[in-house]
């Protein structure tokens, strides 16, 4: 889709590109947190549950894909269901075991933000979901899916000199917050505030638009760590 970026312009019309919960809220949340730091080093996000049948095998199937990241600037792929990390989620949630996966935030991301070095993506994951994720699904997803999670985990010097790690995240239906951040570009392409071309949730333009406070009045509850990066 970002190919589209030359005919969106000559037909006047914006195009966005990840308004969802990733990509698209992790995108609105690392370029909130990136603007806070003189420096922004690190992004790493991590997800929690699903919206629903489609996005249940697409979660399925992404432990068995390449999970893109970039690495000291360079782009890696690495196979997903490795890179187990225990991360912890905003409550109800709490600490899960997350994994890389391939998911197509970092590919974004990179492009909002090209000066940070360190970009990954991981997702939640049982021992039984990376052992099957080569074969089909061996029961039915749950029709709505349930309670899931967003983090977003942003590392570098802040306008102290300070090496810190800042962290947001939301506890939601995925559903829910998804359709919260699509309805919010939505109206922003409906009104005009989006320029012709492709938008990404990580553009400087649509944190000028403060696009993430109307993700939040629309009823989806942004919490953030509070702690010391030790």
């Amino acid at each position: 889709m970002l190919d589209l970026e030359d005919q969106a312009r000559t037909n006047e019309v914006a195009l966005v590109i990840g308004a969802a919960l990733s990509p698209g809220l992790s995108g609105l949340i690392a370029r909130s947190l990136s603007d806070r730091l003189r420096e922004c080093s690190e992004i790493h996000i991590a997800l929690h549950g699903t919206a629903g049948p489609s996005c249940a095998r697409a979660h399925h199937r992404s432990l068995s894909g390449s999970s893109p990241s970039w690495v000291d600037g360079e782009m890696r792929s690495t196979p997903g269901g490795g890179g187990r990390e225990l991360l912890w989620f905003p409550e109800p949630v709490g600490p899960m075991d997350c994994f890389l996966a391939e998911i197509a935030s970092p590919l974004l991301l990179h492009r909002s933000l090209p000066d940070v070095p360190r970009i990954s993506v991981r997702r939640s994951a049982r021992r039984r979901d990376r052992v099957t994720a080569r074969l089909p699904m061996m029961r039915s997803p749950h029709p709505e899916g349930r309670i899931g999670a967003l983090r977003v985990e942003v590392r570098g010097v802040d306008h102290d000199g300070r090496r810190v790690s800042l962290v947001h995240g939301v506890a939601e239906q995925v559903g829910t917050a998804s359709a919260a951040v699509a309805a919010t570009f939505a109206e922003a392409v409906s009104v005009e505030e989006l320029p012709a071309g492709v938008t990404l949730a990580g553009d400087s333009r649509v944190a000028d638009l403060r696009l993430l406070s109307r993700v939040v009045a629309r009823g989806v509850r942004l919490q953030e760590y509070i702690g010391d990066l030790a």
